[in-house]
């Protein structure tokens, strides 16, 4: 150090103690347990007791599948696996409609592309006429009415 400086003072920030704050307490949690009433279905065997008469069916009902119109089944050889595949109508429709609707998006595009070449030059050419004319009159304007001013206010 040198002799004649002093050491620097640096401000002390006396803070307050923290305050003391309670542990939180957490209630456990009460679920809501759903009840229901049980449903009693009977049994799809269900058979007269012996001794009574009457109502006793025992015919089975054999299993119907149902028939979905334009829908074809093809079983997989060496498996009992069953794909279903749309009718010979609704596959040729969906191709054709595809493929109309590619080729119309083709078209338009290579259209849409040959138009904005053609017409690009000369949209360009209007743009630079108009524009130039609208300078010419915007000029012509200013200037009479510069004139006008200059006439007007010479008092």
């Amino acid at each position: 150090m040198l002799p004649h400086t002093t050491p620097i003072e640096l401000p002390r920030l006396l803070l307050p103690e923290a305050p003391t704050m309670p542990v939180p307490t957490l209630e456990l949690p009460t679920p809501l347990i759903p009840s229901y009433t049980p449903l009693v279905a009977p049994p799809s065997d269900l058979r007269a007791p012996p001794g009574v008469k009457g109502g006793v069916n025992t015919d089975t009902p054999p299993k119907l599948t149902p028939k979905t119109p334009g829908i074809n089944k093809i079983i997989i050889p060496n498996s009992n696996i069953e794909i279903p595949v749309p009718s010979n109508d609704i596959l040729i429709t969906a191709g054709t409609t595809a493929t109309v609707s590619v080729a119309a998006t083709l078209t338009a595009t290579a259209v849409f592309k040959r138009l904005v070449s053609v017409f690009k030059p000369i949209i360009k050419q209007l743009w630079k006429q108009i524009t130039k004319k609208k300078q010419s009159s915007d000029f012509s304007y200013w200037s009479g009415r510069l004139g006008y001013l200059q006439h007007h206010t010479q008092d």
